[in-house]
C-alpha cells in the first residue's frame, strides 16, 4: 500500500479549509432528527462524504441492503444505534465503529427511548445528499430506479 497520487503542486500550500460550527443547523431534518452534511463529496472532491446523523428516540432506520461502489462506516457518538453487519444486530454506544466494505449486508436503527447520533464515512465520496433528502417522498413506482442511481440495494 502507498500514498495515492499527488493532487496538490503548489510549494507554498494554500488557504482552503472548511470550518463548521458545532451548532451548525442539520441540512436536511430537524435538530436533534436530522443529518448535517459535514463534508459532501463535493466539497472533498470525491475522496469521501462525512455526514452526522442525529436520530429521534425509536426511529428506526432503513432495513438491510448493500451497496456496490461505495464502503460505509459508522462511529457512534452518543446513545445506542443498532448495527447489522451482515451476521447480527449489535447494539453499538458511544466510540464504537463499524466499517462495511462494498457488497457488505448492512443496517442501523435507533429501537431505544433515548435519542441517538453517529457520523456515517461513505468512501469514494457519493452525492448522498439527494438520496437522504427524497427518499422518503419517491413513489413505489420510482424506488427501484432511484436506489439504483443512489448505489443502494435493498433485500
Amino acid at each position: 500500500m502507498s500514498y495515492p497520487e499527488k493532487v496538490y503542486f503548489g510549494d507554498d500550500g494554500e488557504v482552503s479549509a472548511n470550518f463548521r460550527p458545532a451548532d451548525t443547523q442539520p441540512e436536511h431534518g430537524e435538530p436533534g432528527n436530522g443529518i448535517h452534511y459535514l463534508a459532501t463529496t463535493e466539497v472533498t472532491k470525491g475522496e469521501f462524504g462525512l455526514y452526522r446523523v442525529m436520530m429521534k428516540p425509536k426511529a428506526g432506520g432503513p432495513s438491510t441492503h448493500f451497496h456496490r461502489t461505495i464502503s460505509e462506516s459508522f462511529y457512534i457518538l452518543s446513545g445506542t444505534v443498532r448495527l447489522y453487519n451482515g451476521d447480527k444486530w449489535i447494539d453499538a454506544e458511544q466510540g464504537d465503529f463499524l466499517h462495511v466494505p462494498q457488497g457488505g449486508l448492512h443496517a442501523f436503527r435507533n429501537d431505544s427511548d433515548a435519542p441517538a447520533e453517529m457520523l456515517l464515512l461513505f468512501t469514494p465520496g457519493a452525492p448522498r445528499e439527494e438520496y437522504f433528502e427524497r427518499v422518503a417522498s419517491v413513489s413505489a413506482e420510482e424506488l427501484p430506479e432511484f436506489r439504483d442511481k443512489h448505489d443502494s440495494y435493498f433485500l
